[in-house]
């Protein structure tokens, strides 16, 4: 790993190796190659929600490339406020922006289509995307994207994975709706200059120019609520509460540690062995990670997928009960699990893998090992013993369910 360099910059009044600081996982997306089948997981079994459709196809730069697609249509889902939290692209759409040069996540192995981050200002957008360029780390593009309405900045990893900085991702009320497409004027296609007006100052313009701010799309439940979730009667066993850790498969382990280290301002919490493959777990906060690197020569000796670079997709449930819940209620509508070691997920100890429909495995789980002022993780002789059958209840750790961070009611 390359030595960081001795500069450090302003961030809100304190001084950092980087001219940000991630503070979340915000979203995540997938290109897929069965739409259909994939919105039927995300949606109606894992109980994201629609917030927006964008089709690919009626956009003016991209119409002569996508004709052969039949169906050119993005889905961005919400799980909570967030405008979104999950992205699924279409891959022949994604691969179609690739091979014409106008980027987007995705080509080849590269079946993730964005890891986004949140930072905690317009200004560390701004400020990071110039850190990138002196880097000569490759930036996708510098704006705002609609839907959605987030400021963002898109450097590559040197896999080809598009990570995302962003920051003021549009909220979605209680009423469920999301911003409507009038109020899309305040897209930006090139870096913004500083200040701009705020989102509170957008609504109110687009309020007095006569936009209907109550018109945008809203995804209407179609699922009998019938489970009691914790005193809540819900169309699922579970409720997804967080997201992440993101798992990635690889070609040059160092390389990829130089970028989300040195450039993204990741710290190593944990370096483990499995069967001789040196795995590294990352993390921006007091969890234990949110980001998990495997080298590629481990995934054909998992058993997982050749086709993509994700090793897994995190998705948090509420409590240890939930999480057993969820487990039964996917295989009863016949979602197929894989079996991973315990060393692929240190800090948390109750886990399982549900495969997509691509074949994209998703981690689920209710706990994360919370570290404390030291940074020190939890010595592994003191980690919870997993056994094969799990338990009804389990006893409780210091830092059970300190890391929930759901905000807002389960459905």
């Amino acid at each position: 790993m390359a030595t960081s360099t001795l500069q450090t910059y302003d961030v809100g009044g304190v001084r950092l190796k980087q001219p940000f600081k991630i503070r979340r996982l915000g979203h995540f997306g997938f290109n897929v190659s069965d739409m259909q089948k994939a919105v039927h997981f995300y949606r109606d079994l894992l109980g994201f929600r629609v917030s927006d459709i964008l089709d690919f196809k009626q956009l003016p730069h991209m119409r002569d490339a996508l004709q052969h697609v039949e169906d050119g249509r993005g889905y961005f889902f919400h799980r909570g406020h967030d405008h979104h939290t999950f992205v699924l692209f279409p891959k022949q759409v994604m691969d179609a922006f690739t091979a014409a040069g106008g980027g987007g996540g995705g080509g080849g192995e590269v079946t993730i289509n964005q890891i986004t981050w949140q930072t905690g200002s317009l200004a560390e957008v701004v400020h990071g995307a110039h850190f990138f360029r002196e880097r000569g780390i490759p930036i996708q593009r510098v704006g705002r994207d609609m839907p959605g309405s987030n400021w963002h900045v898109y450097p590559k990893d040197p896999d080809g994975h598009v990570n995302e900085l962003y920051y003021g991702i549009e909220q979605i009320g209680w009423l469920g709706r999301s911003k409507p497409k009038d109020m899309y004027y305040r897209k930006f296609s090139e870096e913004p200059s500083l200040p701009q007006m705020s989102e509170e100052a957008e609504v109110e313009e687009a309020a007095h120019k006569g936009i209907d701010i109550y018109a945008g799309f809203r995804d209407e439940p179609d699922l009998l609520a019938k489970y009691d979730v914790e005193g809540v009667m819900l169309p699922r066993p579970f409720a997804i509460t967080k997201i992440g850790p993101v798992d990635l498969f690889v070609a040059d382990l160092e390389a990829a540690l130089d970028f989300y280290v040195d450039s993204l301002g990741f710290q190593v919490t944990e370096e483990a062995d499995y069967r001789g493959h040196r795995l590294m777990f990352l993390r921006h906060g007091p969890e234990h990670h949110s980001l998990a690197l495997f080298p590629k020569a481990l995934r054909a000796e998992l058993g997982c997928s050749p086709h993509t670079t994700s090793a897994s997709f995190g998705v948090e449930v509420g409590t240890y009960s939930q999480l057993r819940h969820a487990v039964g209620f996917l295989k009863e509508h016949g979602v197929v699990f894989k079996e991973l070691p315990p060393e692929l997920h240190p800090g948390i100890d109750y886990a399982a893998y549900a495969q997509d429909p691509d074949g994209h495995l998703i981690q689920l789980y209710y706990y994360m090992e919370q570290l404390g002022w030291d940074g020190k993780p939890r010595p592994k002789e003191l980690r919870r013993q997993v056994t094969k059958e799990w338990p009804e209840t389990l006893e409780p750790l210091s830092d059970t369910y300190m890391d929930q961070v759901y905000q807002g009611p389960l459905g």
